[in-house]
């Protein structure tokens, strides 16, 4: 009864499951902790390698679409990892690269796998899973591509993923793109985000109807202008890619 009730509603308070995330993501020596974090040494080798060049190849197809720039100047990777994205992203960054994660070392991984490949400048820091906001106001710069995926899937709930969305748009310029990945569910209520029980569920947390997340990226003054959707990859399934535009 209760794994159902995860899907439909009656599952625990969105502060239980904020509690349960920061801990989670706090914790390095948890089960399977590098291979949700996106470790080379959890992911392996080919499916490292594969996250980052499949997702450069996906924004270079949407910076070209919008006519923008496919070298951006500065590049916040916000839910970093451990740098699976960054170690083809911040080669083609022109100024800065900023590693952001809930987890400290997974910034230190992600900038240790940066410097391996390229001597783009890197910068660090930490968010503060309940009190994202505080990491903005340290951050004190803008960046012209937000990058941010297999994120929003391990947020406590809606109301947290959207937060990172009008986050986005604060640290964004005028012109600058969100390339953000969501995981969208279908009419089969299984693929609905759960709600209880996150170190169980936590890479299907929050989902949302393709729609449903088109509009409410436009409530958060980012407007959506490109979607690309993988129906399954190696990792997972039902991943839809945006390309969202600060006006």
């Amino acid at each position: 009864m209760s794994h159902v009730a995860g899907f439909l509603g009656a599952g625990q308070k969105p502060s239980r499951r904020l509690s349960d995330a920061q801990s989670y993501w706090s914790a390095e020596a948890a089960p399977g902790w590098t291979e949700n974090s996106h470790w080379r040494s959890g992911l392996g080798e080919t499916n490292w390698e594969d996250v980052g060049k499949e997702h450069l190849a996906m924004f270079e197809q949407f910076a070209r679409a919008l006519e923008v720039s496919t070298h951006p100047d500065v590049v916040i990777d916000w839910g970093c990892g451990g740098g699976a994205n960054a170690v083809v992203f911040a080669p083609i960054t022109k100024r800065k690269y900023i590693a952001a994660d809930v987890s400290g070392e997974s910034v230190m991984e992600c900038v240790r796998q940066v410097r391996a490949v390229c001597d783009t400048p890197t910068g660090q820091s930490i968010i503060d899973i309940a009190e994202p906001g505080r990491t903005v106001e340290k951050l004190k710069t803008q960046c012209d591509l937000f990058l941010c995926t297999y994120v929003l899937e391990l947020t406590a709930d809606r109301d947290e993923a959207l937060r990172i969305l009008r986050l986005a748009e604060r640290l964004l310029v005028s012109g600058g793109m969100a390339f953000i990945q969501v995981k969208y569910h279908t009419a089969d209520w299984r693929t609905r985000g759960y709600k209880r029980n996150y170190r169980r569920n936590l890479s299907n947390m929050t989902t949302f109807g393709i729609e449903e997340f088109w509009i409410a990226s436009a409530a958060c003054g980012l407007m959506p202008k490109l979607i690309t959707l993988v129906p399954r990859n190696s990792l997972d399934s039902r991943y839809a890619y945006y390309a969202l535009v600060k006006p």
